[in-house]
């Protein structure tokens, strides 16, 4: 993909985020709530931006995902203060959504930020583009992976890393502790969409078989705890209901393009479910913004982002 067509994508993105700043500004913040997991794993969950795993190592911490904004991270950071006396010195980035990455900009200088080479490409171009909501220019990844599974120990944490496939994005990662059996997903699993509607980002070359492709991939791994990029811890069981009814939906939008259907009447007849705890009477529609990430919230108030119904019949209809 050339880099303008990427530039341009991310000026769409990005004008998102700059809506749910906004919004959010208006809005009372959200508790952070930190949760211990093994005895050197929390999870702070909620607060401004997506949830954030934090690993403390021999000497170090590492953090998975930054939160939001600058008082969202330093939030985070002064939890982790109560937790360990040791300093952050490590930041992996799960994908290139402005709620998992701008906090950074409170972490200290020189930090490592780990994070996959798209990732990487999609925040440097949101920069070179000038768009509202561009992460801080001096906290770009300083080490990208390029394979599908890179083992690493950080500190005397042992982490494997994953990029299954492009999925909510181009650039996702899981990062999977194998010694405590605990996953971060980024925004590839959440609890505030309907299991059949993932967050796929069509504007960040994300892709519904992609996230399939992903979630079987965490499925297969030996872990009890999947830390979601919004909402609550799921397991394994979790995963696979997701994954069995994303399949099944995707199929029927398949079944119809075989039959004929067209787009509006595919997505008359398969809507967006409401979000979990939603009123039953509540319109069928893409997820709200604060359930599904920056990126799907709607663009500069104009067309909302893509739906799965969308983004899927995209792909198949080429086929």
């Amino acid at each position: 993909m050339s880099k303008l067509k990427i530039g341009r994508s991310l000026i769409v993105a990005l004008a998102a985020v700059g809506v749910v700043a906004s919004v959010t500004a208006q809005q009372p913040a959200a508790t952070l709530t930190m949760k211990q997991l093994k005895p050197n794993v929390w999870v702070g969950l909620g607060g401004a931006g997506g949830n954030s795993t934090i690993i403390v190592g021999q000497t170090s911490v590492i953090v998975v995902d930054a939160k939001q904004t600058e008082a969202g991270a330093k939030d985070l950071l002064a939890e982790i203060a109560k937790i360990t006396p040791k300093p952050v010195k490590t930041v992996i980035l799960t994908h290139s959504d402005g709620d998992h990455v701008n906090g950074l900009v409170a972490y200290p200088a020189g930090i490592e930020i780990i994070a996959h080479e798209n990732n990487k490409k999609e925040l440097q171009a949101a920069i070179d583009s000038g768009a509202r909501g561009a992460p801080p220019k001096d906290r770009l990844p300083t080490r990208v992976t390029t394979k599908e599974k890179e083992a690493m120990t950080i500190d005397g944490v042992k982490l494997e890393l994953y990029h299954f496939a492009p999925a909510h994005t181009s650039g996702d990662l899981m990062v999977y502790l194998p010694n405590e059996k605990i996953v971060s997903t980024g925004d590839i699993v959440v609890t505030n969409r309907a299991d059949d509607n993932p967050n796929v980002h069509f504007e960040k070359n994300g892709r519904t078989d992609g996230w399939l492709t992903t979630v079987k991939g965490l499925i297969k791994l030996n872990a009890d705890t999947y830390v979601t990029g919004h909402g609550d811890l799921v397991t394994k069981a979790d995963l696979q209901r997701k994954y069995d009814a994303t399949l099944a939906r995707r199929n029927k939008i398949a079944a119809m393009i075989k039959e004929g259907k067209t787009l509006d009447q595919i997505k008359a007849a398969l809507p967006d479910a409401p979000a979990p705890g939603a009123a039953a009477a509540a319109p069928r529609g893409p997820a709200p913004a604060a359930a599904a990430g920056a990126a799907a919230a709607p663009r500069g108030g104009a067309t909302p982002a893509k739906t799965f119904v969308e983004t899927a019949y995209g792909e198949l209809a080429k086929k």
